[in-house]
């Protein structure tokens, strides 16, 4: 994928992201806070399932997962289902912006870091004066997003 489909993609895609906390807080004054985060991964995984099956490859590759060479490449499930219970709790009082600027925010500052000291795989990218002020003012718009009155 080209570089201008991939910015394209990525922001419909969180765009519709925003709507996530939203649409499982609701599920969760039905079903449970936690129980509407497993029905969220739940009906996912069933999505992701059919996409895999149907994907060059099959299922077929899933077993790679016992060849590891770390067990920590399978964090990332982990991960995503404490956004998930954390964003159906929070969006009760920080709403749906607060929710997305909080965790454009934090992903943002975690990603600096991973570039700056590349981590997990990434290639290196030193923190610059300009990477830290667009940091920082994502932060002061996070703020003005979250701040009452």
């Amino acid at each position: 994928m080209d570089r201008g489909a991939a910015v394209v993609t990525t922001a419909v895609v969180g765009g519709l992201i925003a709507l996530q906390a939203p649409i499982n807080s609701n599920l969760g004054r039905h079903v449970g806070t936690f129980q509407a985060a497993f029905v969220s991964f739940a009906v996912g995984t069933l999505l992701l399932l059919a996409i895999a099956a149907l994907a060059k490859g099959g299922l077929g590759g899933i077993g790679g997962v016992r060849d590891l060479s770390s067990p920590g490449y399978l964090l990332g499930g982990v991960l995503g289902a404490a956004y998930v219970a954390t964003a159906l709790v929070t969006v009760r009082s920080l709403g749906a912006g607060g929710v997305t600027a909080v965790t454009i925010a934090g992903q943002l500052t975690m990603s600096v870091a991973l570039d700056h000291f590349g981590a997990l795989g990434v290639e290196k990218d030193p923190v610059t004066a300009s990477r830290l002020l667009g940091v920082a003012l994502l932060a002061l718009g996070v703020f003005l997003v979250v701040r009452d009155g």
